[in-house]
């Protein structure tokens, strides 16, 4: 895609964009990269089946209404999704399918031209980094002596980045007034919560496809500060840490950051934001605990996982032990292929242990004793093995393969 933009190009700043975001071929590709992630239907309730049946139609129209000024977005539906243990829940936005399609298709054509800039401390949502990267480089710092760290948290970021500055920061490499305005409408679309609608004057909703790439646009000079003032950070989104050699360079960093975020429009989050000594203490960063020279899932991940598994090994579930079993695995494969690194062997053999008792439990009932609790005659009815035999995933099983693979 850079080489096709290059000839709208002059002084670092790129000037003829739109037509590459309303082409027809464009607006395909990111009619498919939408239908990869499926997702809710919007304000509309058109689901990306129903948008995919009546293609190449729904593609032309898109195409047109963008050459001609028409197109406007669609309300932003507004959903409230649980936080693992807490009882807070973060707000999701959800565009309708044919607004995911255009925002997808202005990522496709300016995330080649912001990329080529971003720092290389930043992993999230950007081509071939992940959050496998970031914890691979958080462990490498820890392991090289960077033992004090800033734990920081920006509160409620996606929610208060400031629109005026966003734009200008976009102005910085684009200057296509009609692509902004199309961002800018979409920053702009009203949010329907319920039955409340209104128009925000700042943030980025979670859950809209343009989000993730200007967030990065926006705390990429920050990634930039630290980096020239010789600080190792690692960000993810909205998730970073700093690791310094010193509790002294630890707190000049965390001095740096305040300034950045508050001449910035941002905020941290002050019983989030502190400053650790890993060698002493630990920190939770993308899911895992880091402490000392170890790093396990964090006791928030291990509870989102059995919170899962309950819903699925109910007690008076109706479902065959083969079904169960299916779903189940759907569940720890999933799991496993994101948490497989755990230093700790126990995290996976203590989940083994409590989900084979659940499953005993729901056997149990089934031979009509409704008694709760575990019994030592469980294990002799349905010992592990019995479970092996039904092809249930073992964690413990998978990390051993997973370490002897990685020895060879």
């Amino acid at each position: 895609m850079l080489t096709t933009l290059i000839q709208g190009v002059e002084g670092d700043k790129w000037f003829r964009l739109f037509d590459k975001v309303f082409s027809e071929r464009n607006l395909l590709a990111a009619f498919q990269q939408v239908a990869r992630n499926d997702g809710a239907p919007g304000v509309d309730h058109v689901t990306t089946s129903e948008f995919e049946r009546r293609l190449p139609d729904s593609v032309w129209e898109l195409s047109d209404r963008l050459k001609s000024g028409s197109f406007q977005p669609q309300c932003i539906r507004r959903v409230h999704i649980p936080k693992p243990g807490t009882n807070e829940t973060r707000p999701l936005g959800i565009p309708t399918v044919r607004d995911r399609v255009v925002q997808a298709a202005i990522v496709n054509v300016i995330e080649p031209i912001f990329e080529r800039d971003f720092a290389e401390q930043s992993y999230g949502f950007r081509p071939g980094r992940g959050c496998k990267d970031a914890l691979r480089r958080v462990d490498e710092l820890l392991q090289a002596g960077y033992t004090h760290v800033v734990d920081a948290d920006l509160k409620g970021y996606f929610d208060t980045i400031p629109h005026d500055r966003l734009m200008e920061r976009l102005k910085t490499k684009i200057t296509d007034g009609s692509v902004l305005s199309l961002i800018e409408s979409f920053l702009k679309a009203n949010i329907l919560d319920g039955l409340e609608e209104w128009t925000p004057t700042a943030g980025a909703p979670q859950g809209a496809v343009l989000s993730p790439l200007l967030s990065n646009v926006y705390l990429d000079p920050l990634d930039h500060l630290l980096a020239a003032n010789g600080f190792q950070m690692v960000r993810y989104a909205d998730d970073f840490v700093v690791l310094c050699r010193t509790a002294e360079e630890a707190r000049q960093a965390l001095e740096l950051i305040q300034s950045w975020v508050s001449e910035n429009g941002l905020t941290l989050h002050p019983t989030k934001t502190r400053l650790v000594d890993a060698a002493q203490e630990g920190f939770d960063f993308l899911g895992y605990h880091f402490e000392r020279d170890q790093h396990w899932p964090r006791q928030k991940s291990v509870q989102k996982l059995k919170d899962s598994l309950r819903t699925k090994t109910r007690r008076n579930s109706g479902f065959s032990l083969d079904r169960i079993i299916a779903t189940v695995n759907r569940t720890l494969r999933g799991w496993f292929a994101y948490f497989q690194h755990s230093t700790r062997k126990s995290v996976y053999k203590d989940l083994d242990g409590w989900l084979r008792r659940r499953l005993r439990s729901l056997l149990r009932r089934r031979q009509g004793n409704p008694s709760f609790g575990h019994t030592a005659r469980d294990c002799f009815t349905w010992p592990n093995r019995f479970f092996a035999a039904q092809g249930l995933f073992s964690l413990t099983t998978a990390h051993a393969a997973a370490c002897q693979s990685s020895l060879r």
